[in-house]
């Protein structure tokens, strides 16, 4: 049974990976048509056709390799001029794709093109790629925040502990002599809504929790529903010294790297966690959140490639916050997939992760580079800088940019990401991240 969920934790990645694929394809595709591009095929994959069908002038299907995807349009750059034979390997790399370019512009239709678009409309077409992958990390958050909701400590208690134990112990179990804790004593149970505390209506644990650590040694009169009626308690919190922890929940440390203690309130009750509902823009924010930590990553991405090949040589733990190629990402879904948890929970980890995975495509193919989308962003945006500078001098518009000089640096580019490619998968099969402990 477990190896079935496994599998099916990788089965539904490798279906969201090819459904984001495939939108982040029509994203380019859908703009480009609108715009009049003739559009020659559209692929999912990479290497041989294992299924395809023409639909007017252009032809849809699949390839082996599910790692990608294109869409080919006519005359992405403009056409090439009648030069001499090319000499040298970038010079013959340049002319090669000067004339697979060519191939691509049907005669009598040479109007239809991608490199005669206006910028904006080229921009437009590049950018839809990466805005259907983000649009689809936000319906992704928007249904785990809003529609499931997000796992929150709520009024209901899951458990009472029967004594107080010292701070940092690693004592487990309550020894003859431990002080009984002040809500066992006071007779709450597990399955109590607390509905006041201190003669305060609370509407979260966090409330709560916030009135019995600023009250040590104060008796506060505690009401809870119990089979659905209120009942009346009393209790009295220990004062306890606990670590303090800053807003985002690590530890403060004092100049020494010691941690910070205080003295509150402890009674010894434990939430339920349970799954509430957010505003419906909570989807958009965890997807800003996410951009924000995805762009932090590859800012950082030499660093990090060189603390993974660290880590595969050293057999030392991987950096929890690394990079994952797509063998790894399917193989934490497997391992979500098969965790003894319930189902929802493992649902929306899973969900989480391709929302993630979609952001990773947003941030990686907007980075500047060919043959990335960013990179043809920039060469439309340069091209509007080269025409808008030749408006204002009172010169002749310049010729369109022909990216193809920028083969031998897409070369490179692509290279670099085949090898990334590769030490990461060789890391996820050797030595995978440990996220689930």
């Amino acid at each position: 049974m477990e190896i079935l969920l496994y599998l099916g934790g990788v089965v539904f990645m490798l279906i969201g990976l090819g459904l984001s694929i495939g939108l982040h394809e029509v994203g380019h595709l859908v703009p480009a048509k609108l715009f009049g591009v003739r559009v020659g095929q559209y692929m999912i994959g990479f290497g041989p056709r294992l299924w395809s069908k023409r639909i007017g002038e252009t032809e849809y299907g699949f390839k082996a390799l599910p790692l990608g995807g294109f869409i080919s349009m006519s005359g992405m750059y403009p056409p090439s001029a009648k030069n001499s034979p090319a000499r040298g390997v970038f010079a013959s790399l340049v002319q090669d794709a000067r004339t697979a370019n060519d191939e691509t512009i049907a005669e009598g239709e040479e109007d239809r093109v991608f490199y005669r678009l206006p910028v904006w409309k080229r921009v437009i077409v590049m950018l839809g790629g990466p805005a259907m992958n983000f649009l689809l990390a936000i319906a992704i958050f928007t249904i785990m925040a809003s529609g499931i909701g997000i796992q929150q400590a709520s009024t209901t208690v899951s458990a009472v502990t029967e004594c107080v134990l010292p701070a940092g112990t690693t004592q487990q179990i309550c020894a003859e002599g431990d002080p009984v804790a002040p809500a066992a004593e006071a007779g709450v149970r597990a399955g109590d809504i607390l509905v006041s505390v201190g003669g305060e209506r609370v509407q979260t644990f966090a409330e709560a929790s916030a009135i019995i650590q600023r009250s040590p040694g104060e008796p506060l009169d505690i009401v809870v529903e119990r089979d659905g009626e209120e009942v009346d308690l009393s209790l009295t919190p220990v004062a306890a010294e606990r670590g303090q922890v800053d807003a985002e929940g690590r530890p403060v440390l004092d100049d020494e790297g010691e941690p910070v203690t205080h003295t509150v309130g402890y009674a010894g009750i434990f939430s339920q966690y349970e799954y509430a509902p957010q505003p419906i823009g909570t989807g958009t924010e965890l997807a800003l959140q996410q951009t924000a930590s995805v762009a932090s990553l590859v800012v950082n991405l030499p660093v990090k490639l060189w603390d993974v090949g660290v880590s595969l040589v050293t057999g030392s733990e991987r950096d929890p916050n690394g990079p994952l190629s797509v063998v790894g990402v399917g193989r934490l879904a497997g391992e979500v997939a098969a965790t003894d948890a319930p189902v929802l929970n493992r649902l929306v980890v899973l969900m989480n992760l391709l929302a993630a995975l979609n952001i990773a495509l947003f941030v990686f193919n907007l980075i500047p580079l060919l043959p990335l989308d960013g990179g043809h962003i920039v060469v439309a945006l340069w091209e509007g800088v080269k025409r808008l500078w030749a408006k204002l001098t009172g010169r002749p518009a310049p010729k369109p940019v022909d990216a193809t000089r920028l083969v031998p640096v897409t070369v490179v580019v692509a290279v670099l990401l085949i090898g990334m490619g590769a030490l990461l998968i060789i890391a996820d099969l050797v030595k995978p991240m440990n996220l689930l402990g």
